[in-house]
């Protein structure tokens, strides 16, 4: 099973569940906000201990 992670949209602030897939890279990827349909650029970083997320604007 996948690991969901929380993460708040950087436009509109509303929580977010992701369930990012496990690998042995960093993964970057847009996904739009169910709320305010914005692009969120999202990077997974992948560890033994559990996923690292950052989230951000995608025009930053």
């Amino acid at each position: 099973m996948n690991e969901e992670i929380s993460i708040a949209c950087p436009y509109c602030g509303e929580a977010i569940i992701i369930e990012p897939e496990p690998g042995d890279e960093t993964v970057e990827y847009i996904e739009d906000c169910h709320v305010c349909c914005r692009p969120i650029v999202i990077t997974v970083s992948y560890a033994e201990n559990g996923s690292t997320v950052s989230a951000r604007r995608e025009n930053e």
